[in-house]
C-alpha cells in the first residue's frame, strides 16, 4: 500500500481474482462471494483506519474497439509485445465478462466504481484526470514548511 502522502496506481489488482477466475469457472460463486466481501473489508479498513481515498475506475471499450485494438497488436511493430494469441478467444466470452463485471460493481461498490467510457483515449485520460485533480484539490494540501 501507498505510504502516507503518496499516490499509487493498480492495474487490475484484485478485482481480476473474481472475474476472470469466475468466467474460466476456476472458481465457484461462493467462494467469488467470501473473496468480495474481503475485497470490500480491505477498502473499508484502507480508508477509515488509513485514511487512504480510493478512486475506482472500469474503463470500458466496445466489442468492436477491442477487436481493433487487437487486430493492430498484429500490425503495429510498436505494438505486437502485447500481443497474445489467446486474446481472440477470450473475446468471445464478451458477454460473460461483462455478466462478471457487473456483479463486481454490484458487490464491490463502496468506494463506488466510475465506469469510464473508453473507447477515445482522449475522453478516458480527461475522466481520470478529473476525478484525480477533483480528489487532490479537496484535500487542502500544502507544502510542508522548514523544519525549525
Amino acid at each position: 500500500m501507498p505510504l502516507p502522502g503518496m499516490i499509487q496506481v493498480f492495474n487490475r489488482s484484485h478485482y481480476e481474482d473474481i472475474l476472470i477466475t469466475r468466467v474460466h469457472k476456476w472458481c465457484d460463486d461462493e467462494t467469488a462471494v467470501k473473496r468480495m466481501k474481503a475485497i470490500n473489508d480491505f477498502e473499508q479498513l484502507l480508508q477509515e483506519h488509513n485514511h487512504t481515498h480510493i478512486l475506482k475506475f472500469y474503463l470500458h471499450i466496445s466489442p468492436e474497439e477491442q477487436h481493433e485494438r487487437l487486430s493492430e497488436r498484429m500490425k503495429d511493430p510498436a505494438k505486437m509485445w502485447k500481443y497474445n494469441e489467446k486474446d481472440f478467444e477470450e473475446a468471445k466470452l464478451w458477454d460473460v465478462y461483462m455478466q462478471m463485471y457487473e456483479e463486481c460493481f454490484n458487490e464491490c461498490n463502496r468506494p463506488e466504481w466510475t465506469i469510464v467510457p473508453a473507447d477515445q483515449n482522449w475522453y478516458k485520460e480527461f475522466i481520470i484526470a478529473s476525478a484525480v485533480h477533483e480528489l487532490l484539490s479537496g484535500l487542502g494540501m500544502q507544502f510542508p514548511g522548514l523544519k525549525k
